[in-house]
């Protein structure tokens, strides 16, 4: 079911002129349905592979049915294929099928991107374990409550404890589907959450790809305002992680949200967010002066955009 909230957003730190919309629905189905050469900025922070369930329901033993229908592990079922018999994004069975699917959904955001347009999508990485514990909140495991363990097949380069690279498979699968990819930004976490393991360095950095759209002939060209980014312009950024919203344990620091915006997105811009969650880069879109759209499978996440949004209106 597609439900919306459309509107001005009018008071104090909120330019009266900025649209939000909020969206209850899978953005494979909601990006097509924009119109053509309307949207300034793509910037979304998309579920991880493996990391947790977001109160979604999934199917388990998917890969035990693709199978069964004629299907193998190396094969990608297609994006379509995999929701209709259960699958969530993030949760799959592969990590190889994990960047086929964000990458084919994205991948839809070429007709709505106009073509000065750009794409920033934050990935995070792995590391592989045969077996894995996945929690509605929580990453592999850290945390309290209740716990899926989930198998994953080993074979190539899933072996144990290795650190799997996923945000690169999923930037190469974008450059295949003719993608240009200008930046990877680092995303240094000085408050990274300490882990257990003394035999590797903590994790503490995510990825942050700048995507454009590929022209028919010559060289890319797009907005870009390189005087709105971090002081030194450089491609690491430190940012501390902030705390999760109402559940919502992985949420954007504005801090690294708001200069990707305010170089990527012109003045009265339109952003879309694909997986808005609690909905922070379409709030900081709107106290920027741009106008947001976002699409987001959990109604629950959406009602938290819609009252952030309230909140902000507000104060």
């Amino acid at each position: 079911m597609i439900e919306t909230a459309v509107g001005s957003v009018g008071a104090r730190g909120l330019d009266s002129r900025s649209r939000l919309s909020v969206i209850v629905g899978d953005a494979f189905d909601a990006i097509p349905r924009l119109s053509p050469n309307s949207i300034d900025l793509v910037l979304t922070s998309p579920p991880y592979w493996g990391h947790r369930t977001y109160d979604q329901q999934h199917n388990w033993d998917i890969l035990k049915e693709w199978i069964a229908a004629g299907g193998s592990a190396h094969q990608h079922p297609g994006y379509n294929w995999y929701r209709k018999h259960g699958g969530i994004l993030g949760l799959e069975p592969l990590p190889e099928w994990y960047a086929a699917n964000l990458s084919e959904i994205l991948d839809l955001a070429k007709g709505c991107l106009k073509p000065g347009g750009s794409m920033w999508i934050n990935v995070g990485d792995t590391y592989f374990a045969r077996w894995s514990s996945i929690r509605d909140a929580g990453r592999q495991g850290l945390g309290g409550g209740t716990r899926q363990r989930r198998k994953t097949p080993m074979g190539g380069f899933r072996q144990e404890k290795q650190l799997l690279l996923v945000p690169a498979r999923f930037a190469i699968a974008m450059q295949e589907r003719r993608w240009i990819l200008r930046n990877d930004l680092i995303w240094s976490k000085p408050n990274a959450v300490p882990r257990p393991e003394a035999d590797r360095l903590k994790l503490a950095h995510e990825h942050f790809f700048h995507f454009v759209k590929r022209p028919v002939t010559g060289r890319a060209k797009y907005y870009y305002d390189r005087t709105k980014v971090e002081r030194g312009g450089a491609d690491v950024v430190s940012c501390a992680v902030r705390p999760g919203e109402k559940g919502h344990t992985a949420t954007f620091p504005e801090e690294l949200i708001r200069p990707r915006i305010l170089s990527s997105c012109p003045p009265r811009g339109e952003l879309l967010d694909p997986f808005c969650g609690t909905g922070r880069a379409l709030a900081v879109a709107l106290e920027t002066g741009r106008s947001a759209t976002g699409f987001d499978v959990s109604p629950t996440y959406v009602a938290m955009a819609r009252e952030l949004i309230r909140q902000r209106r507000a104060s």
